[in-house]
């Protein structure tokens, strides 16, 4: 039976079911942590004992946050077989989550916020949010975003900020009329926009672009090379770092700088192929050169 053809109170029950094997096994990563207490490193410093169980279970949308904005727990941990193979089964939970609502969206469109608001209530922590004020919401991104683990053991990391800094997505002249056209159009600001719109030509591609948080990046060292002869590795990181270590020893960890660079930390490419002034400031919309 496809997706489009099973009825979406079963593709939701379904999604309960792999919510719940999710918090399960956080808890059980969570409890094995906690009882083995192996050797740490974390960016802010701190040290209390419940800091991996409340990263992995911070799923919530909070307060004015953007939605495109997730809360990042940088940290590195030496793990043992057991300890790498229970963070291995909270990331199949996460994908499992990740897959399903995927087909959700496209066999029922428009369940998704269904599913958003339905998950929080099978949440531990939905009565504590709830009495707080806040509004019980899941941070979809928040909730299946993997933890890095590496494949083997690692000799050195060195942590660094990067700030490339932006996306850059495709759109036509027609796209860009159309979001100027939600925009207050009594503004002249936005008339000004929409005369300089109509001066181009109908078929000229434009670039919206939209500038991305700084992200912090581990450059691995591996303490042998890997079967394709890799001896190093970079990787995003979000969550915690997780590095095999037998012998419960930190790899050498070269430290970032607290804060982010307030430029780009990439040169901008000698054929960068926009403009360099804004053509729609209110869309962020540039011209190709």
């Amino acid at each position: 039976m496809t997706d489009t053809s099973r009825p979406l109170y079963r593709l939701l029950h379904e999604l309960d079911d792999h919510f719940d094997q999710l918090i399960n096994t956080i808890h059980h990563v969570a409890t094995l942590y906690e009882a083995k207490t192996p050797a740490t490193w974390r960016f802010d410093g701190l040290s209390n004992a419940g800091w991996l169980r409340a990263a992995l279970l911070d799923m919530w949308h909070q307060q004015n946050q953007d939605g495109r904005e997730t809360r990042n727990y940088i940290a590195l941990i030496a793990a043992d077989d057991t300890l790498i193979s229970a963070f291995q089964e909270v990331n199949a939970a996460k994908k499992a989550i990740s897959e399903l609502l995927q087909r959700i969206k496209q066999s029922h469109p428009n369940a998704l916020s269904e599913a958003k608001h339905r998950l929080p209530q099978r949440h531990p922590e939905v009565e504590t949010v709830l009495r707080q004020g806040g509004l019980a919401r899941l941070h979809l991104k928040q909730c299946w975003r993997q933890l890095p683990i590496a494949e083997a053991p690692v000799a050195r990391v060195r942590f660094a900020w990067y700030s490339s800094g932006r996306s850059i997505k495709r759109i036509t002249v027609q796209e860009a009329e159309q979001k100027l056209l939600l925009l207050d159009t009594d503004s002249p600001h936005i008339r000004i926009q929409l005369r300089r719109l109509a001066g181009i030509p109908s078929s000229e591609p434009l670039a919206q672009v939209q500038n991305q948080a700084p992200l912090m990046r581990g450059n691995l060292f591996f303490t042998e090379p890997l079967e394709d002869g890799h001896t190093r590795r970079a990787l995003n990181i979000a969550m915690p770092l997780i590095v095999p270590a037998p012998e419960n020893r930190l790899p050498h960890i070269k430290m970032p700088p607290l804060e982010p660079p307030a430029q780009r930390t990439r040169a901008k490419r000698r054929d960068e192929k926009l403009e360099s002034d804004v053509f729609l400031p209110s869309l962020r919309v540039y011209r190709y050169r």
